[in-house]
């Protein structure tokens, strides 16, 4: 028996809808969006894209250092609820929960439990696709970290403190759950080697990607910047 969940603040349509103009009926755009803390990935309208290029625009830009030492346990085990200072930290929850229950609709929990997600309905904005997601599945639904950790680390996370890593590796902002395939082809690529499949949310991923960088005060490639500017009416 299954407890029934929250039916999702952000998400609406029929199940099987995919791409173009379906992503506009999902969740918020990054812009009205600033913390991670509604649900989707929105398309930038384009009167807003000169707000998206100035964003862009902000960030400092640097060579992408080596790999050496990187290992996903200095961001912290995976999911934790101990990362301080990130929204949703210390709720009983699991992080990967967490994203599940802040971005799916028609939730369902684990008998007893208002955390544990069984099952739900997610609109993937990487592929513009509806996904009927079941635990018995889980791969069929990763968590992308949109600025990638091992990323993170070549752009001077290495040198940061283990809490600040945390942070980052927690933070709603830099989540998003995403077909669990589209999620593994990206591996731990900039914008300028991978982009979303929905060419209608690029945009939207590149400006996410900015407010993670500036608020981590991280630096990316100079071809990641100027791919991420094209993306927003360059």
């Amino acid at each position: 028996m299954f407890l029934a969940g929250c039916t999702g603040s952000g998400l609406s349509g029929e199940s099987g809808s995919s791409g173009g103009d379906s992503a506009a009926k999902y969740g918020a755009s990054p812009l009205a969006a600033p913390d991670g803390t509604k649900p989707g990935l929105a398309p930038i309208a384009s009167e807003d894209e000169t707000t998206a290029r100035e964003l862009i625009s902000r960030l400092s830009t640097k060579g992408r250092g080596p790999k050496t030492g990187y290992d996903r346990d200095e961001f912290g085990y995976a999911w934790m609820d101990t990362a301080d200072g990130v929204p949703l930290a210390r709720n009983g929850c699991d992080t990967r929960n967490d994203l599940l229950k802040l971005h799916g609709q028609n939730v369902r929990f684990r008998d007893g439990s208002d955390c544990v997600v069984v099952s739900m309905d997610l609109y993937d904005p990487y592929t513009g696709k509806d996904i009927d997601w079941k635990k018995a599945k889980a791969a069929e639904v990763q968590i992308d970290h949109v600025v990638p950790l091992s990323y993170a680390w070549q752009m001077g996370a290495a040198r940061w403190s283990k809490e600040k890593r945390q942070r980052l590796a927690n933070d709603v902002l830099n989540l998003l759950p995403v077909s669990g395939s589209t999620n593994s082809a990206k591996s731990d690529s900039g914008p300028a080697s991978w982009l979303p499949p929905n060419k209608a949310i690029r945009c939207s991923y590149a400006v996410r990607f900015a407010q993670v960088a500036e608020k981590y005060e991280l630096p990316v490639t100079a071809s990641d910047k100027e791919m991420m500017l094209k993306q927003c009416g360059d």
